[in-house]
């Protein structure tokens, strides 16, 4: 049988005072780029983005979701992530003109955010980071140095239908950062940069890890299986629509004949005729001012 290859793996190197977490994808790596047009190096940084955004997950303790954006005015648009606390992944990519053939470069006019909410106690934090060092691997360690003056090293690979990363974060001990060892971030950074791409996308994380940090005292903790899923519904398209207004939806009616909206994510399209429409705001009207309001 074979092994599952959709995974994230928190781990330690307890000897050197490091963190770290593994993630691949396979099979919802390749749920998740049947969905759009990704041609070359744009579904490249779509892949290290999924990545990066299930990496981060590794941090949250708590019912929430984690996202990933990279905005900028140049030819790429957009790049998004997300990932649940129990590991159901997204993204989506957008690219302004003909797809690129080459190498993409990040726009340095771009901004990096990170936002995470808590669904238990419903709030939101987010960290917002101008774009720098080239290539998303050192986006990402900017936005952490910068953003949460937490020393990170992260590698991320996307290629022959897989996505991965590695990221190693300095533990925060009493009195500082890291623990006795002094040398132990730098030289768990050093073997970091020893790790080839396809160590990363092929070696199973056990073997990959002990090849890496055999010294470290590295403690794997058990996988966390991770799939390709929506949060799309029907019940909040038509949500989305009550915000919109009776106006604007009768609008559109008129013009069009019904309602039509596709989610990027899925591919999934919902669509309303004027019955539906008649019954989304007929609930509103004939709710509860209590309700109303909420």
């Amino acid at each position: 049988m074979k092994a599952p290859n959709d995974l994230l793996h928190r781990f330690q190197l307890d000897r050197a005072g490091v963190r770290g977490a593994f993630v691949r994808l396979e099979r919802s790596w390749q749920d998740l780029r049947s969905n759009g047009d990704y041609p070359g190096p744009l579904g490249d940084l779509l892949g290290q983005t999924v990545a990066a955004g299930a990496l981060f997950t590794s941090t949250i303790k708590f019912d929430g979701r984690l996202s990933v954006q990279l905005q900028g005015n140049g030819p790429l648009r957009l790049l998004f992530a997300e990932c649940t606390h129990d590991g159901c992944v997204r993204g989506i990519a957008r690219w302004a003109g003909a797809p690129p053939a080459a190498t993409i470069g990040l726009d340095p006019e771009a901004r990096l955010a990170i936002t995470i909410e808590n669904r238990i106690t419903d709030t939101r934090y987010q960290g917002m980071v101008p774009v720098e060092g080239g290539d998303l691997a050192h986006a990402f360690e900017n936005y952490f140095e910068r953003s949460e003056q937490l020393p990170t090293r992260i590698v991320l690979a996307e290629g022959d239908g897989r996505c991965g990363g590695l990221m190693l974060q300095q533990v925060a001990r009493e009195g500082g950062m890291g623990n006795a060892d002094e040398d132990g971030w730098n030289r768990a950074g050093h073997l970091l940069a020893t790790m080839t791409r396809r160590e990363l996308l092929e070696l199973p994380p056990e073997v990959l890890l002990l090849r890496l940090f055999h010294e470290e005292d590295v403690l794997l903790q058990p996988a966390q299986p991770l799939v390709f899923a929506c949060t799309c519904s029907r019940e909040r398209v038509e949500a989305m629509l009550r915000s919109l207004g009776r106006d604007e939806a009768d609008a559109t009616l008129a013009e069009q004949g019904s309602i039509e909206v596709h989610c990027e994510f899925c591919n999934r399209r919902y669509v309303f005729d004027e019955n539906d429409v008649g019954d989304i705001f007929r609930a509103v009207e004939t709710a509860p001012p209590a309700a109303k309001r909420h």
